[in-house]
């Protein structure tokens, strides 16, 4: 499965990208396929997005998802962002590509080149949702 995570966060007044990301950037890998695209609203330069791509088995999310919490708690964003932060995640379930000029054909929803079970899709979101909700949780618990 692939998720991905998009995570606002605004930078406090007088903070810059470059504070942020050195308090940000993750010291431990996930052991897993992930990778992370770092953009700046065009329309409020202060506002940082994160869209975080993570290809793993749903036990290999799950220890991710530690990582992730120990990185925050030893890594607190507190004195460089806003305190509201917007987080949305999914599970991908196709990935097109609209790069060829011209006419393209409809084709079935796919990943790599291997049609999307959607059926598998719909019954892995529950379960990835409620791993995020209990890491989630636990990170604001130990804040």
């Amino acid at each position: 499965m692939i998720t991905v995570s998009i995570i606002t966060r605004r930078l406090k007044e007088g903070k810059t990208y470059e504070d942020f990301r050195k308090a940000w950037y993750h010291t431990v890998g996930f052991g897993t396929s992930s990778k992370l695209y770092t953009a700046l609203n065009v329309n409020d330069p202060r506002e940082i997005v994160v869209m975080g791509f993570v290809e793993s088995k749903m036990e290999e999310f799950m220890e991710g998802l530690e990582i992730d919490v120990k990185e925050r708690l030893e890594n607190p964003l507190n004195d460089i962002i806003e305190p509201e932060i917007g987080r949305k995640f999914g599970m991908i379930i196709s990935e097109d590509d609209f790069s060829d000029e011209g006419v393209i054909e409809y084709k079935e929803p796919s990943i790599n080149g291997k049609e999307t079970d959607i059926n598998a899709v719909y019954n892995d979101i529950a379960q990835v949702a409620e791993l995020i909700s209990k890491a989630s949780a636990k990170r604001d618990r130990l804040k």
